[in-house]
């Protein structure tokens, strides 16, 4: 199915915000694409290697602090997929917050959402291209960048079951090596793998005790642990082009709770009862010290494949949920109208202008590498909370709405709403608070504030124009119809 919006409807201060979307984006996803796409979605890179810095931090707290940050998680995802599936719309949280608090709130979602995922794809990208060149001295970075974004920005400009079958895989890949890990370390811990002896409670009682670094250790592993949940999201983008989007939105956030507590509390688990915390291998790769540890063979480079895997799926994720994204926002009136064409199911514009920004980010990080490319990251160190903030106070509005108007699309319920949702608002301000202590992290809140502020500015001021223009036209419309 193919066509262009009407974005002059679109952008009318009454209309639904999710009307635009359906009748012209694809519905090629299937329930198993979906499946691995939210299996997958939490199992990236930054487990496999940014753990190894809140290890470092907290010692074998941090499972603690990965428990912790996952309740948090599972807690917004279940908001998320409790709206997601009443109303499917490949704007997902954006445009929630526009049906719930206003234009101006999913303006600001949306965008800031849209800017995190496009720093993301320049991080991911260099990443990879970091990899490979390891593996083949000689080739320059930037030509594995180019090379890496050239393929999954013609990924997606393609039918969206491609996007759909190379996240299957991709996702397919990271879940098998994960399951592996964990099998192997758990025979590991019982002693039962040949050649190794169970450490017991060694390795986490010793060396300092379960909290060798106290309170503020925990602390700095907990802000490590929340921002490496990112990904999630993309299953609620997703589902708005699949044959059955309630019934997929609803499986996958179901499944998100034993999802969390086994990939990411079970995998850190392991890695600090097999290897002390402290040990200097775990700061670069705690899971490749674990198989070393464990003696497999090649243990860095076979650890080097997965995390090259998880960051090509966290690129091809990426620019799918940022060119979604920017198109719910286009067809909603609140971007560059030119943008909105869609051709064969797919919103090619959006695909191309989301790469070419992440392609930008990526030459900033060549160009000025401490300090362009430095304020770029700064800038989105904590949009995802901030999204999460407006998902909380969405789902607030939105389930009162809901059981009052029309109680039957509540496939999805919040746990013991709504306490539980002011829970998460609560755990969402203290992990803003938290990022005061840490220089590091005080920053990143400073810039992603003005970020924040600068588009609720935007917002509000785009909304008064377009009610200002609606109003100037009804006032010189009606001398015409009292003529007649």
């Amino acid at each position: 199915m193919s066509g262009t919006p009407d974005l002059k409807t679109a952008g009318s201060p009454h209309r639904d915000p999710d009307d635009t979307e359906h009748s012209s984006l694809g519905h090629g996803l299937k329930q198993r694409h979906l499946s691995m796409i939210a299996l997958g979605g939490v199992i990236g890179a930054g487990l496999f290697v940014g753990s190894g810095a809140g290890i470092a931090a907290a010692g074998p707290s941090i499972v603690v602090a990965y428990a912790l940050s996952g309740l948090l998680v599972m807690l917004v995802m279940r908001m998320l997929g409790e709206m997601s599936a009443a109303h499917p719309a490949s704007g997902s949280f954006s445009v929630h917050a526009e049906r719930a608090i206003g234009p101006w709130a999913g303006f600001t979602a949306g965008w800031i959402f849209w800017t995190l995922l496009c720093v993301a794809v320049a991080v991911e990208a260099l990443g990879a291209a970091a990899i490979v060149s390891g593996w083949l001295p000689g080739t320059p970075q930037w030509l594995w960048v180019a090379v890496f974004m050239a393929v999954f920005s013609g990924t997606n400009l393609l039918a969206v079951r491609n996007f759909g079958e190379y996240e299957f895989w991709f996702a397919a890949l990271k879940v098998a090596a994960i399951v592996a890990f964990l099998v192997l370390g758990l025979l590991a811990v019982l002693g039962l793998l040949p050649g190794t002896e169970s450490p017991g409670a060694a390795n986490l009682t010793g060396r300092g005790g379960f909290l060798p670094n106290g309170a503020e250790g925990l602390v700095v592993g907990l802000l490590a642990s929340v921002f490496a949940y990112g990904g999630l999201e993309t299953v609620t983008i997703a589902a708005a082009e699949s044959h059955d989007p309630v019934r997929g939105v609803a499986k996958a956030v179901r499944t998100a709770m034993w999802r969390i507590a086994l990939f990411y509390v079970g995998s850190i688990a392991v890695v600090v009862t097999l290897i002390p915390w402290d040990d200097e291998s775990v700061l670069s790769g705690p899971y490749a010290a674990v198989l070393e540890h464990l003696g497999i063979p090649a243990a860095a480079e076979v650890m080097n494949a997965v995390v090259l895997v998880a960051l090509l799926s966290a690129m091809n994720a990426n620019i799918y949920g940022a060119s979604r994204m920017a198109y719910s926002l286009v067809a909603r009136g609140e971007g560059p109208a030119f943008l909105g064409k869609v051709t064969g199911g797919v919103p090619r514009r959006t695909v191309l202008a989301s790469s070419a920004f992440g392609f930008f980010a990526v030459l900033l990080s060549f160009w000025w590498p401490d300090t362009v490319f430095a304020w770029l990251l700064n800038m989105v160190g904590a949009a995802v909370l901030v999204v999460w903030g407006f998902i909380a106070v969405s789902q607030l509005i939105t389930r009162r709405r809901l059981e009052r108007e029309a109680p039957e699309r509540l496939v999805v319920r919040m746990w013991l709403f709504p306490a539980l949702t002011w829970a998460s608002l609560a755990g969402v301000a203290a992990v803003l608070l938290l990022m005061l202590r840490e220089g590091d992290t005080r920053t990143q809140l400073a810039f992603t504030a003005a970020l924040t502020a600068a588009l609720s500015v935007a917002g509000l001021v785009r909304r008064r124009r377009a009610a200002a223009g609606a109003a100037r036209e009804g006032s010189a419309s009606a001398p015409a119809e009292e003529r007649r």
